[in-house]
């Protein structure tokens, strides 16, 4: 079984939420105070503390805040919405990532996406962008109640689909919750660095830097995962 994270592993989010930000504001400097934000709020959904749907209006109405924006509930919803809706309208896949996945099927490999972020929100873009068909599972921190690196996420899709962790491994972006993550939580963890950033890299972690050097890895590193050897 492979897993993928979704954002910024299939999906271009970052850039997708730049250019969203950049056009609302007229400036192209804030993301990372973004991030940030998200980050924070991201992680009372996890805890069970609000709901996605109160942390996007918190999330946005913090942020204004910071940047000294006056803004009543209502002007807080209007921004938040057309954030979403330049968002929506500017998702891609990298150029990598259809390759990928028709190989993986076409291997017979089981495939699950896990996220940290909204079910709905998640689910919507996969079916936009035509991956839906691809997954035999989509898990949701907020509906398993647990979200990466917590080795509970890792062993649920791993028991949804029949697996041993030891027979799977889990690609994504971010280093220490995705890899380091699926590592510790006894699959094997890749990290995709798709920037090269020249990270040092923890022991019994993989790196790619694009999806297209997956399925070498995998047939090379991971054949007990079910991947056939290349004839």
């Amino acid at each position: 079984m492979v897993c993928l994270d979704i954002d910024d592993t299939l999906i271009d989010f970052s850039a997708a939420g730049r250019r969203a930000l950049a056009a609302l504001l007229g400036r192209s400097d804030l993301w990372s105070r973004w991030e940030r934000i998200t980050d924070r709020f991201v992680a009372l959904v996890v805890a069970g503390e609000v709901d996605y749907a109160s942390m996007h209006f918190r999330r946005t109405q913090c942020f204004l805040g910071e940047l000294e924006m006056a803004a009543d509930d209502a002007e807080v919803r209007r921004f938040e919405e057309k954030r979403k809706d330049l968002v929506r309208r500017s998702w891609r896949l990298f150029h990598d990532v259809l390759p990928c996945l028709e190989w993986l099927r076409a291997a017979g490999v089981l495939l699950a996406a896990v996220t940290n972020a909204s079910g709905a929100h998640q689910r919507a873009k996969l079916a936009d962008l035509g991956l839906a068909h691809f997954f035999n599972f989509v898990a949701i921190a907020g509906e398993i109640g647990v979200a990466k690196p917590d080795p509970v996420m890792f062993h649920s899709v791993c028991a949804r689909l029949g697996c041993d962790p030891s027979e799977a491994a889990h690609v994504g972006d971010k280093l220490g919750t995705d890899a380091v993550g699926a590592r510790d939580a006894g699959l094997e963890g890749v990290w995709l660095d798709r920037h090269e950033s020249g990270a040092e890299v923890p022991e019994g972690v993989h790196v790619i830097n694009g999806l297209d050097e997956l399925p070498q890895l995998l047939v090379s590193e991971f054949a007990r995962i079910g991947v056939p050897a290349q004839r």
